[in-house]
């Protein structure tokens, strides 16, 4: 090996090692803080994966099975990328399940040009690589872009075999990733559990508390079906998992996507709508009491009607989760005892 290419070599190895020590001490840092910050983690992985090839750019491409969609947990280079999962370079290294290469990518029917487009961007050269986790299922793939060191561009198999080691290691975080984000999900109505809730609330929802300044409100919503025990005895508790699942898919509906979702246990969910005082939380709920009267769940030929009840609170930052919760839950029970079917919010 000439002086030349072992210093090159020599640089490279150096290189990896300090990734793979910021890669050691984050999560270091996530076992001690109780943080794991896996979007951090994979913008390192990308920065791997770069110095691996020594690509310009590097991203990290996550499979969301809910969405349909392909989002980018980490793009050295670029902000966060939304394509549909079977669109691009990238979809179809997925579907191919093999990886894939192009030096020619305007020229490829599967590229997208948009983001160049946009942003004046020129690719000359990419390189796909497919993410599985360990029972050999697709999750993600990994994606470098523009060869530093090579006017040919990337080479499959040399290019491959050296993005492999950051591929591998990405694919192990990611599956940890999405069995995190499935432990948090009720399986029957896709909402987040009560697992997902007081993560979001310690991550989320009591920092924006804690804000200083007039953006710090956050209200709840606690709600119940009445008589779900009837539409089980009568119809039989498929039905009451289609009806779970219905009123589950209006809440969904009635909220913005920055809100908040959970079913809290049995016929009980949770919303948490940010940036609301308490008549606003009144408001959004009266709204979605009406939807669900006015709606019908149809299970197997059979039309079933509900209606649900309703307790709302403004969170305060001098509470706990579960305090705050507490006072929504108390409102709920008067709603229930006064006649079911309303709105409590005083």
């Amino acid at each position: 090996m000439a002086a030349g290419e072992q210093s090159k070599s020599e640089l490279l190895l150096e290189r990896i090692f300090d990734i793979t020590h910021e890669l050691y001490e984050e999560m270091g840092k996530a076992g001690s803080q109780g943080n794991f910050n896996h979007f951090k983690l994979f913008g390192l992985f990308a920065e791997l994966g770069r110095a691996l090839v020594n690509a310009d750019r590097c991203s990290f491409w996550k499979w969301d099975r809910r969405s349909h969609q392909l989002v980018t947990n980490a793009a050295v280079g670029t902000g966060q990328i939304v394509i549909d999962e079977g669109s691009g370079l990238v979809g179809r290294a997925l579907r191919e399940m093999t990886p894939i290469v192009t030096n020619d990518p305007y020229n490829h029917p599967d590229f997208n040009s948009s983001v160049d487009k946009k942003t004046g961007y020129v690719t000359k050269s990419i390189l796909v690589m497919p993410v599985s986790n360990c029972k050999g299922e697709i999750i993600g793939a990994y994606q470098a872009i523009n060869k530093l060191d090579s006017e040919t561009g990337f080479d499959l198999e040399a290019d491959s075999r050296r993005l492999s080691l950051a591929t591998f290691i990405c694919g192990i975080t990611l599956e940890s990733d999405m069995f995190l984000d499935d432990s948090e999900r009720d399986k029957l109505t896709d909402l987040k559990n009560r697992v997902g809730f007081h993560n979001d609330y310690r991550l989320k929802w009591g920092k924006i508390l804690n804000r200083k300044g007039d953006d710090k409100r956050v209200s709840i919503i606690m709600c119940d079906i009445d008589f779900f025990k009837k539409v089980n005895d009568t119809y039989g508790h498929n039905a009451g998992d289609a009806m779970l699942k219905h009123v589950a898919g209006i809440l969904t509906a009635s909220i913005r996507e920055s809100d908040g979702a959970y079913r809290w246990g049995g016929e009980e969910f949770i919303l948490i709508i940010p940036g609301s005082n308490i008549q606003g939380a009144a408001d959004i709920a009266e709204r979605i009491r009406r939807n669900i009267m006015t709606s019908v769940c149809s299970f197997e030929g059979t039309d079933i009607k509900a209606t649900m009840s309703f307790g709302c609170a403004e969170l305060s930052p001098e509470l706990d989760a579960e305090e705050n919760i507490k006072i929504a839950d108390e409102r709920l029970y008067r709603a229930k005892e006064g006649g079911r079917n309303r709105v409590i919010w005083k």
